[in-house]
């Protein structure tokens, strides 16, 4: 029953297009399609909703979460936090697992581009709460977890698991064989 309720959320959630830009105190990004939205939504783990698998404390960190909105029963998928990085949402939404909350940020919905629903939340609070907590805890969470990457510059520089990857597959991703040739073709 909750897979066929939330897969009918996901259906019926571009057919029911609402203004939620009302009270909205959000800070443009220009980006393409973006508009204010402030609304009340729960805190959700949606691969719980959608196959049952739901462990608990919504994955404890580990899943992307995102929110249903009171309104209309919408899922929305907040992807980006307040911080310029395109990161950082779940760690934002984690403390809420499971609660009603407000949020304020901005949504991106284009039919042109197939995004629907597209969050980028900038404040958050609980439900009935006065207080906003600004959404930007994600690099303060990631610093924390990896005090060996102490240093200047931006974090993925610094980040144990990007330098592991680029060792292993190169800077463009393609090989190092294919970095090598780059590199020397365009920089030598």
């Amino acid at each position: 029953m909750k897979t066929a309720c939330a897969i009918a959320c996901l259906i019926a959630a571009p057919l029911v297009a609402q203004d939620f830009s009302a009270n909205s105190e959000a800070r443009s990004w220009n980006l393409y399609a973006e508009v204010p939205a402030r609304f009340e939504a729960t805190v959700v783990d949606p691969l719980c909703l959608l196959t049952g698998d739901c462990p608990d404390n919504c994955g404890d960190g580990k899943r992307q979460l995102a929110l249903v909105r009171s309104a209309d029963d919408a899922m929305i998928l907040p992807l980006k936090n307040s911080q310029p990085a395109f990161s950082g949402a779940a760690n934002e939404l984690q403390p809420f697992c499971g609660e009603l909350v407000e949020v304020d940020g901005l949504m991106i919905e284009d039919p042109d581009l197939n995004a629907t629903n597209i969050y980028l939340v900038q404040k958050i609070r609980k439900s009935g709460d006065a207080d906003w907590i600004k959404a930007n805890r994600w690099t303060k969470d990631w610093a924390a977890a990896h005090p060996e990457a102490k240093g200047k510059g931006p974090w993925f520089r610094r980040d144990p698991r990007v330098k592991a990857e680029i060792a292993r597959e190169g800077h463009l991703g393609l090989g190092l064989e294919t970095d090598e040739a780059f590199i020397k073709e365009w920089f030598e």
